[in-house]
């Protein structure tokens, strides 16, 4: 019975991809991979019950996803994979010597950086005198409350890239996409640093959900440049 059941669900999958499919038949037919012999319908519906969406489950911690019944460790490994997964197949389509010069490009190369993440995490992209990318890193993950060690990594990637200008990220995941008070010091304070050695920070990017605020075009800091 199960077996059939698949098999229409794959055929279907084949035919019409994921666009008719509900939430938790998308987490019922991923889990056929994890699950081999066993109705998954039923523990779709615990997932989706107990996180709340399909993004919900995504996102997840493993530790949580083997509490759900019928959720061993691989399952909760397989969903897991997912959004970091959608993370590097976006970051394999934003090449190097990609342009960025408006806000919107900053901020859309940005938002698939922080697809399902749920700690803060601060990071860095470098671009040359054409605005083209050089390079993308993480300058620190976690709680950031030393805002001087933030500013002397973002420092050293910069001049390790011979960058001419610098957007700096970071995001709030549990919050809005507004800039608190350290988020305007530490952006002066890194602008202070960049500029010391002739390297301009192009804007700050604070993301939250699927929303993102510029601080150059916010013009929260006033001697930030826009992006454009």
């Amino acid at each position: 019975m199960h077996e059939k059941h698949r098999q229409r669900v794959r055929e279907r999958f084949k035919k019409e991809s994921l666009d008719n499919f509900s939430d938790h038949n998308v987490l019922e037919f991923l889990l056929f991979h994890s699950i081999p012999r066993r109705d998954t319908n039923e523990t779709a519906h615990r997932l989706m019950n107990a996180f709340g969406s399909l993004s919900g489950v995504l996102e997840a911690p493993i530790e949580e996803l083997c509490k759900i019944d019928g959720i061993g460790e691989n399952s909760a490994i397989l969903i897991n994979l997912i959004p970091q997964i959608c993370r590097r197949y976006l970051d394999d389509k934003h090449d190097v010597g990609e342009i960025i010069d408006s806000t919107e490009k900053a901020g859309g190369f940005f938002m698939h950086k922080y697809i399902g993440r749920k700690d803060e995490m601060v990071s860095m992209l470098c671009l040359d005198n054409k605005c083209r990318v050089q390079h993308w890193v993480v300058v620190s993950e976690g709680t950031v409350n030393a805002a001087e060690v933030s500013v002397r990594k973002v420092l050293e990637h910069a001049l390790r890239q011979s960058a001419t200008s610098v957007i700096v990220c970071h995001n709030h995941p549990s919050g809005l996409a507004l800039p608190s008070g350290e988020d305007l010091v530490t952006t002066r304070k890194i602008e202070d640093a960049l500029a010391s050695v002739g390297i301009n920070l192009m804007d700050h990017i604070i993301i939250a959900d699927n929303d993102f605020i510029s601080l150059a075009d916010s013009k929260a800091i006033g001697h930030v440049a826009t992006t454009g």
